[in-house]
């Protein structure tokens, strides 16, 4: 397949991405295309879509083998499910699957055209196979069963922040960046109330205990 265009989101490394897309709709990420698909034409009649689909590739999970089951971290890093009832990376073709928002279209940049979207749960640089418009009469199933993906869609953490660390965060980037934390960035299998995280995210490390169901944020960090 050809890689038609790559994100350029506020996730430098994989941790603290969040686990789908959607769960934190405050991020914004940038597409631009490959200079062959540079031609606004491809982009006709997009902009009366709200939100689209994204087929790219988990390009730093690449592997030769792979295994029928994966141990998904959220039933805590030791129960295995089959790899085809799990979103998890390490596939036989290493294909993502994500709906974001499209939030604007730039037509005419130094970039060629280029896609703002939200809600995305892709790496910064991710390559992009193809982009399709969401349909809801079709793509949206609100009594679909969720299985045991969905059995903890509620968790959320407390986020707060020592002393004046929030200013050290641009304040675009604040409501993001607490989406991102309250989703708990960590292995469900980790909970050491004394071990310091950090995400990276927007050029920033920020670094952070969780107790008790709180987040704590102590130190903001430039990457």
């Amino acid at each position: 397949m050809k890689i038609i265009a790559r994100i350029h989101s506020d996730f430098t490394e994989k941790f603290g991405i969040p686990r789908q897309s959607g769960l934190v709709p405050q991020t914004r990420a940038k597409i631009v295309f490959e200079k062959e698909y540079r031609n606004p034409d491809a982009l006709r009649g997009i902009e009366g879509f709200s939100h689209l689909w994204l087929i790219w590739s988990f390009s730093k999970a690449q592997r030769d083998t792979w295994s029928p089951t994966v141990r998904p971290p959220r039933l805590g890093g030791n129960a295995r499910m089959g790899v085809f009832a799990t979103r998890s990376p390490f596939r036989p073709n290493a294909i993502g699957l994500s709906c974001v928002t499209l939030e604007e279209v730039q037509l005419h940049t130094e970039e060629g055209p280029v896609l703002i979207v939200g809600g995305a749960d892709l790496l910064d640089g991710t390559p992009i196979f193809d982009i399709k418009p969401y349909l809801p009469y079709v793509d949206a199933h609100p009594d679909a069963r969720g299985g045991f993906g969905g059995e903890k869609a509620e968790y959320a953490l407390k986020v707060e922040f020592l002393d004046a660390l929030m200013e050290c965060v641009p304040q675009d980037k604040r409501e993001a960046l607490v989406g991102v934390l309250a989703g708990d960035p960590r292995p469900s299998y980790q909970d050491d109330p004394q071990r310091v995280y950090g995400v990276a995210f927007a050029g920033m490390n920020v670094k952070f205990t969780v107790k008790d169901g709180t987040l704590t944020v102590c130190a903001v960090e430039k990457a």
